[in-house]
């Protein structure tokens, strides 16, 4: 989903040392929910931790820089989660509120919990590396209540919900919480971590782009608009990070966006499926990166019902929801005006025209990706506009890349 962005202040960079330890290390289960953390920690490890050589910046958070102007919660504590899944915000100590809908959560499993024991301070190691790249502190060991978590975050328990079977049910009875401090800079090593800029690097960069923080009575002089696609965990069927930023990179080469009023980032968090209650989430970090408006279409974070044939959802819930959200206000909610079909005359995706409606094809995310696998005409012209000229096996790899 893409925002218009600008800029509000910028953090300081940090030196960073990575943490000594021989102490052995033990392997947790499979995905965190931390915005910028969520992918490396895939399959962490958590050990014991000794205090760094150097420090760097104390960070509470789930992610380097997360949050501008308001105190981030790092890994929730017991007492944060109850009301991010009960009232989707958490009441600040001086009293004010923020929006917080999804739980920021750790699981660990009972032998993990047994030897941490009494320690108050874990590290969280990269699993290719067995590199620290976090620290845990101030920790606090809870019950991981899982049905109320699901129930909470999606509506329902239906079996078959994708992120739910990927982080949720397999994982440990425990949940850990502490604050978080980030030893150095995540790295994915896939070929796009230049992508992957921090909330101060966006920042930073729409303050060197002169964009507008606020519109004048001509309206904004210089938007600039942020293309932040989410790049963490995502259901099998979905389209690979890799195909959607070459979808990008195509729209810039061929000017449907000018690439001097555009930004590309990775949001790293991963998707939840979770509609109206995890589009919150999305929007809080557009914020945290320095965007004031946001663009919101059909069912943002929507999926399909697991079970029954229907949406899970409301097509228009996620957009109302934005505009009422208590923490959200600052954040203005452009709602998309435009509709986009395929437009089988003209053999590509154009704007929906009233007037000559039965030219066009509207095609789901679920529905392209099934012309995908049967390599049928309408997507194979979207492929052939989307990838250009890559390589000679584009056509081929874009079709394939869904199954």
């Amino acid at each position: 989903m893409a925002s218009m962005a600008t800029s509000f202040s910028k953090s300081p960079s940090s030196t960073h040392a990575s943490p000594n330890s021989s102490k052995p290390y033990l392997r947790s289960r499979p995905y965190v929910t931390l915005p910028n953390l969520s992918a490396p920690l895939a399959t962490q490890r958590i050990r014991a931790a000794r205090r760094p050589r150097r420090r760097s910046r104390r960070r509470r958070g789930g992610a380097a820089d997360l949050v501008v102007g308001e105190p981030s919660p790092g890994i929730h504590e017991g007492s944060r989660v109850p009301p991010t899944l009960h009232f989707n915000s958490l009441r600040l100590a001086d009293g004010s509120l923020v929006n917080m809908s999804v739980p920021i959560v750790l699981a660990i499993d009972d032998a993990q919990k047994r030897a941490i024991g009494d320690r108050r301070k874990v590290a969280l190691v990269d699993p290719n590396t067995n590199k620290p790249i976090a620290i845990l502190s101030d920790i606090e060991i809870y019950h991981h209540n899982k049905e109320e978590r699901i129930a909470r975050t999606w509506g329902t328990t239906a079996p078959g919900l994708p992120y739910v079977e990927e982080a949720i049910t397999n994982a440990g009875n425990w949940l850990i919480g502490g604050d978080l401090e980030v030893i150095e800079p995540i790295k994915y090593n896939d070929g796009l971590d230049q992508y992957r800029l921090s909330p101060a690097q966006l920042r930073e960069e729409f303050s060197r782009r002169k964009a507008d923080a606020a519109p004048s009575q001509n309206g904004l002089q210089n938007p600039i608009l942020l293309l932040h696609p989410l790049g963490g965990y995502t259901k099998a069927d979905d389209v690979p990070l890799s195909w959607r930023m070459k979808q990008h990179e195509k729209v810039l080469e061929d000017g449907v966006l000018n690439p001097e009023t555009t930004v590309i980032s990775i949001f790293p968090s991963p998707m939840h499926y979770a509609g109206p209650t995890e589009v919150q989430w999305h929007a809080k970090a557009r914020i945290n990166a320095g965007a004031n408006f946001y663009i919101v279409g059909r069912d943002p974070a929507g999926m399909s019902h697991p079970v029954e044939k229907r949406d899970l959802y409301d097509a228009d819930h996620g957009k109302k929801v934005l505009s009422m959200a208590p923490g959200l206000e600052r954040l203005n909610i452009l709602p998309s005006r435009f509709v986009a079909a395929y437009d089988k005359k003209q053999r590509k995706m154009n704007f929906f025209d009233p007037s000559r409606k039965d030219d066009f094809l509207f095609i789901s995310g679920t529905k392209m990706r099934t012309l995908a696998r049967n390599r049928e005409n309408p997507l194979m012209a979207l492929c052939a506009r989307v990838v250009g000229k890559y390589s000679s096996n584009t056509m081929t790899a874009c079709l394939r890349a869904t199954r």
